[in-house]
Formats: C-alpha cells, structure tokens, sequence
C-alpha cells in the first residue's frame, strides 16, 4: 500500500509509512499491527532472524522470569489456544521458537531485512520525514521511525586491563554463540552474578572441571520451582487468558496474581508474616515480593523480606562465609531486578565451584592465562561476562537519532534520558520508541507493556492518517512535567535506594536517572488519558505543500 502522507512531489513521498528497527516481541508486533491498520512498514534486524533478546541470548540455563502462560501475545486468540508452552518458566529455546511461529504464522518476514544494522536515523524537516541507512548501504524513508531496539540488548563487557591478552575464549551471556559452548574440563571464570550469572553458573558448574565466579554485588534470588504444565492448567489458561490478561493491565506490574497485596508486612506478627513468606517461596517466582502492599515503600517492612531470603541463603549454603557474601545486605529486595533460579545457591555446596568478593579485591588486570586478583592469579581456560547491558538507552543512543535543527539524542539525553509516556522525544517529530525509558517496560511483562505501546502508537498514526496531520511530537513542557512525575513516583519507592542498572549504576558515567516508570496499571491509564483528551501534551501539524521535482 502506498505511504499515506499528503504530498505535493512524486519525489518527497516516503518509501515507507514506518520504518521498524528490530525484529523481536516489539518489531513483530509493531509490523503486524501497522499492517492491520493499512500501512506500510519495513522492519531491519541485526540478526538474521527474528526473536530479539531471545535471538541473542542463548546462554546456558537461559529462561523467562515471567510465567510461560503470561508471556506470550494477546492479540490474536486463535494463536494463543494454538500454542502450547511445556514448562512453568520456559527456556530460551521454547520462546525463540514460539516468537519463529509468530513470524511464519503471519507472514512478518516478508517485510524483514536481516543482518541489517541501523546506523543512522535523520529527520528531514522540510519533507517532514526520516531517513534510514544502514551498514548494508540502504537508504530509505519513512513518515514515522519507530524504535523496537529492546531494552537488553548493548550487551556491556567491562574494561579491565589485559583483556585483549587473553588467550582463550571469551562469551558474554548477551551475545552467545549459537552453536553453543562445551565447558567440559574447563576452568572457567564467571564475571558477574546478575540474571545471566545466576541462570548459567548452575549450568557451567555441573560441566566444567572448575568454575570461579567473580561477584561484585550479590542478588537476591527466589527459587523458580520449575515444572511442566499439566494439560489442565494449559486448558484452564486458555479458556480465561483474555479475561485474565485483561485483569494484569490493571496490576502494578502487568503480572497476574491470584492475590493482589492488601495488608502491611508490618501489621502482622512475625509467625504471620513468615507463614506467608514461606508460603510464596515454595510457589516459586514473583509471587513472594508481592506478598505484602508495603514491601516496595517501606524500608522496614521490605527488611522482613530481605532477612527471610538471607535466613534461606544461611540455610542453603552449607559454607557460611560463602552463604554471607551470597547474602545481599546493602539494598532493600526487589529494588534490583530480583531473579528467578534453579538451585542457583545449591550449586555453592560443589567442591568445583569458588566464589571471589570483588568488593574485598578488585581485578586488577586479565592475562594470558587468567584474572589477576590481590597479586593472585587465577588461572582459567575460558571467561564468561555475565555483566549485563546499557539497560534502556544503551541501543538507542548506538543509532543516535538526529532530530530538528540536527539535534542528536545523545545531546539531548547527556543528563539522562527525557521522554514523554516513554513513547516519544520532544524535538524528534514522528519517532517512537517501544518501552522506552520513562515507560514501565523492564517493570512489567514485557509482552504486555510491547502490546500496549504499539497500540497507542497505531492509534496515534490513524488519527494522523483520518485528521490529515503529518507529524505528531511531544512538547518540551509536557515532556518535562513527565519526567518529573516518573522521578516522584520512584522516589516514593525503595527503587531508588540501589545502585541498579534500572538507574544506569552498572554503566561508568552513565547519568544516574531512574529509567523505568513504576505501575502498568497507573501508566496505561495515564495513556489513555492523554489520547481521550485530544493527544494532551502533543503537537499535530499537517503536511506541508513540498515543490514538485523539476
């Protein structure tokens, strides 16, 4: 279908309504839906298929930290019945191969180019259009630039000194090598215990002949207690997704739960509150940090659900200096990212298994042969980052958009990132980015805040299209009151009382800014606001007369 901005010259009209950048959750969707709506779109990916997160990280023990049966699409139901998860928490390959059926179901590689790196994105004011180019020389434009470049997805390696001296193979957990990696009788050195650490230590220490991990900051964990669906439970899912879906919208975290929090952590006696506690833990996953309403708000309420997990941690690891430097004690639980595990702690008690407090000793430098610790060497065969992404902004600011007047996002974002909704960037006509920073994407299933923003934005565009508006762009007032409202509500939490990558701390001189919006429920509520009042806070312009060619 041809590109629906009025225009006055065969030659200014866009090859494209939108270009997409990224083929995972976010790209199939934005593509799909676009498409539904009658207008035209290009997708490009780096890889060279789809499945974006899912597609690059491939470490071993890699899985989903939100349920299976929440974690997959709503839009169509044909396709959720049609589908069927086969774990509690599903693996990596299970959720690349359900996003690969999406993809063949409806047709999206068709309008896919892979192994296609953005490498420039430039607003042309006078055409009131993007330009796109890429690493493989295409040049192409677009009326709307929607950004689908995932959240997790510049992998961070450190830099330490002696790096480039190593001789042996090194992996980061972000960009795994698809055929995957034999640890057998290997030494390896493990740098990092976040999600990625915490899912493949377990992994590489039932392979290899020793493992070291270096740790700099313990997580806390909860046991996933991972078992296959039964037929029952896939069947009962089913039947009540779209009721239950729409149930998670209204929830802090688009997660649903059979109780929602109600009472306070700290107006019950203890026996009370560890039953409970107990009672979460052995259910597995997310459902213990929700047990109480107060755990993300109060210091001392969040504090009994702290020492319940370092009490768990003593009780597991049998090494009890090992158990305390597992034990995180210096930020409030569930303020980082909380994890999800397999015997993770269990794999402590192995006699292959040494683990190394970077806060007591640094590494000072890699060598050939190893990391250098305290004038200690440890000698290993392969190292494995586990040392996270430039969260949120990271693989923004890698395509480094350039809006009017030449403006660039990372000009404009040198303090930290301004959004308005998460969804847009004032000075940037027409762009939009998919679970942006100042949106509740990394706080929320994932799926569900995607599916939310593309949405609005197809909303947007067909307003456009029926209005006969070119350009839609957040103002710098209503971005600014954004902003600071996100700030307000994170500083009415414990967020940001821990140094997470949520605030940019994993990254050296990255400024310290509390990126996720807190509360799906509220955020889309807001969203919606915004549109019913007539696209409150955006300025809409219509085409301008461009000269004909001569």
């Amino acid at each position: 279908m041809s590109p629906t901005m009025p225009v006055n010259g065969p030659t200014a009209a866009p090859d494209f309504d939108a270009v997409i950048v990224g083929a995972g959750f976010g790209g199939m969707y934005a593509l799909y839906h676009l498409r539904r709506l009658g207008f035209s779109a290009r997708v490009f990916e780096a890889g060279d298929n789809v499945g974006g997160t899912w597609y690059w990280n491939r470490y071993p023990g890699a899985r989903c930290d939100i349920e299976s049966l929440e974690y997959q699409y709503a839009f169509d139901d044909d396709l959720q019945r049609e589908w069927n998860w086969t774990e509690r928490y599903a693996t990596q390959p299970e959720i690349l191969d359900y996003c690969n059926h999406v993809a063949e179901r409806f047709d999206l590689r068709r309008d896919m180019q892979f192994e296609t790196r953005v490498t420039a994105a430039n607003y042309e004011e006078e055409l009131q259009r993007w330009t796109i180019e890429t690493d493989r020389g295409d040049k192409v434009t677009a009326q709307f630039c929607i950004l689908a470049t995932g959240c997790l997805s510049a992998a961070r390696v450190p830099e330490i000194p002696g790096q480039e001296e190593f001789t042996g193979p090194w992996y980061h957990t972000g960009e795994w090598p698809h055929e995957g990696v034999d640890f057998s009788g290997q030494r390896v050195a493990v740098i990092g215990t976040g999600s990625s650490g915490i899912q493949s230590i377990p992994q590489i220490a039932a392979q290899a002949a020793h493992v070291t991990v270096f740790q700099r900051t313990p997580n806390y964990s909860l046991p996933a207690n991972q078992i296959p669906l039964t037929p029952e439970q896939i069947s009962d899912w089913k039947d009540k997704f779209l009721e239950w879906r729409r149930e998670a919208r209204k929830t802090p975290f688009g997660i649903r739960t059979d109780r929602m929090p109600a009472d306070s952590a700290l107006g019950v006696s203890k026996e009370e509150r560890d039953t409970t506690y107990q009672a979460g833990w052995e259910a597995g996953g997310f459902n213990f940090i929700v047990a109480y309403a107060d755990l993300f708000t109060d210091l001392d309420a969040n504090d009994t659900a702290a020492e319940f997990v370092r009490d768990k941690i003593r009780e597991t690891v049998q090494d009890q200096e090992v158990a305390e430097l597992l034990a995180p004690k210096d930020y409030p639980i569930g303020t980082k990212r909380i994890c999800v595990d397999t015997e993770y702690y269990e794999t402590y008690n192995r006699d292959n298994i040494e683990l190394i407090d970077l806060n007591a000793m640094p590494i000072e430098r890699i060598t050939q042969t190893g990391v250098v610790i305290a004038d200690r060497e440890f000698e290993v065969d392969t190292i494995v980052y586990a040392t996270g992404f430039d969260a949120m902004t990271g693989a923004l600011l890698a395509i480094d958009p350039h809006g009017r007047g030449g403006a660039t996002l990372k000009d404009e974002w040198v303090a930290g990132p301004r959004t308005y909704l998460g969804l847009t960037v004032a000075g940037f006509p027409n762009l939009f980015t998919i679970t942006g920073p100042q949106s509740p994407s990394v706080l929320s299933n994932m799926i569900m805040a995607i599916e939310q923003h593309v949405e609005w934005i197809g909303g947007a565009m067909e307003h456009m299209r029926e209005n006969g508006l070119a350009t839609i762009e957040g103002t710098v007032e209503a971005q600014d009151a954004w902003v600071d409202h996100c700030q307000e509500v994170a500083d009415a939490s414990l967020f940001t009382k821990a140094k997470s990558w949520y605030l940019g701390a994993n990254i050296p001189g990255k400024p310290r800014v509390f990126m996720p919006y807190i509360g799906f429920g509220t955020y889309q509520e807001k969203c919606d606001a915004v549109v019913a009042n007539g696209y409150e806070g955006f300025t809409l312009e219509p085409a301008r007369a461009v000269p004909a060619a001569t």
